[in-house]
């Protein structure tokens, strides 16, 4: 027989409706006694809640939809896994849509989701230049992050690359650089602008000259930026150092400086942009600033989630800024480097595999 509240209510010697406050997270205030032996209580005799009927109550499935342009992205499985974090703390659950970049498989993403008993839908990496009809049409809570169309949209949440393009000017001048090249992404794309953006504001700041030829277009692939790399160094006034608008094309600059003969950081300075994996496993370790998909994740649920509980409704872009992680590619001073974790990735499964088996 399943555990109903009035167990917990008769064991625990509360009232019912004590115990229903305090298993369905209420902001009714009980003291924090009563709390714990209640709890408990629930976990000590397998209480399980009727999720079914608490949403008939409530008008809430405590289920958000999150539809999501690529699962294979680099950045979109942390903003996932940020989202989740969050909804974990709340007793959210989430169901996931991937629409492989598809306009008509976002079309009916969207669809599929509207119609289903979910809360709000959180878009991810959404590629649509502006929000389309069926999105307009939604009567739903809803919520962008790392949104890839250039305009600025309400319940949106992004990261602030004009700050970090300015991290890496600002750390290359730290160095002594004052000839600083931009290896620039994809020129339509909204995060290229912005970093180039900040790769100049920060360059007048420090009154440094903003040199055309010093400014290569790119594709944010290797290839890309070691063709970049090529052009610069065939220059006569040559730069010292070069940030990459992403750690891909940083990859490729060095590779490109590398065959010509010469040494990062000793001949060139690179810093990259995203902290992508690789960044500290290959030599020499890439200076780069991070992409802060996770924290934009948890943002992104936390909006969406007051939005579901009424605390807000639209609420203007917000900008999530991303640090600067010094390892070797500038020839920083080691007291400089941020220190890191080599094991970051592997040591919850590292602790999981060192667990004595149960009996």
């Amino acid at each position: 027989m399943p555990i109903k509240l009035e167990d917990i209510a008769r064991e625990t010697g509360f009232s019912i409706a004590t115990v229903s406050r305090v298993l369905t997270n209420t902001n009714y205030p009980v003291k924090a006694a009563v709390r714990e032996k209640i709890l408990a209580a629930a976990e000590e005799m397998g209480y399980q809640p009727n999720l079914s009927a608490r949403s008939l109550r409530t008008e809430r499935t405590n289920t958000i939809g999150i539809l999501v342009d690529d699962l294979l992205s680099p950045f979109s499985p942390p903003v996932v896994r940020g989202i989740q974090d969050y909804l974990k703390e709340h007793n959210f659950l989430s169901l996931i849509i991937n629409t492989d970049w598809d306009p008509e498989q976002e079309r009916l993403g969207i669809n599929t989701l509207a119609g289903r008993p979910v809360d709000g839908i959180i878009f991810v990496e959404y590629s649509h230049l502006t929000p389309n009809q069926v999105l307009d049409s939604l009567k739903k809570p809803t919520v962008f992050v790392h949104r890839l169309f250039g305009t600025k949209i309400r319940n949106s949440v992004v990261p602030d690359d004009q700050d970090g393009a300015g991290l890496a000017v600002d750390h290359l001048v730290s160095l002594g650089h004052r000839a600083i090249a931009y290896i620039n992404g994809i020129a339509s794309w909204h995060s290229a602008s912005e970093r180039l953006e900040g790769y100049k504001q920060h360059l007048a700041q420090h009154g440094l000259p903003l040199v055309p030829e010093w400014q290569q277009p790119g594709d944010w692939e290797i290839e890309g930026g070691y063709k970049a790399a090529q052009s610069l160094l065939q220059l006569a006034n040559r730069p010292s150092a070069i940030f990459a608008a992403n750690d891909m094309m940083a990859l490729g600059a060095i590779y490109a400086i590398q065959d010509a003969g010469l040494s990062v950081p000793h001949d060139m300075a690179i810093v990259g942009y995203d902290n992508r994996d690789f960044t500290w496993i290959f030599r020499p370790r890439i200076t780069t600033v991070v992409m802060p998909v996770y924290e934009m994740g948890k943002i992104a649920a936390e909006m969406l989630f007051r939005q579901i509980s009424g605390e807000i409704s639209d609420v203007e872009e917000v900008k999530v800024k991303g640090e600067l992680i010094v390892r070797d590619t500038c020839g920083a001073d080691d007291s400089l480097k941020t220190k890191e974790n080599a094991n970051h990735t592997t040591s919850p499964r590292r602790v999981l595999l060192q667990r004595e088996p149960e009996n």
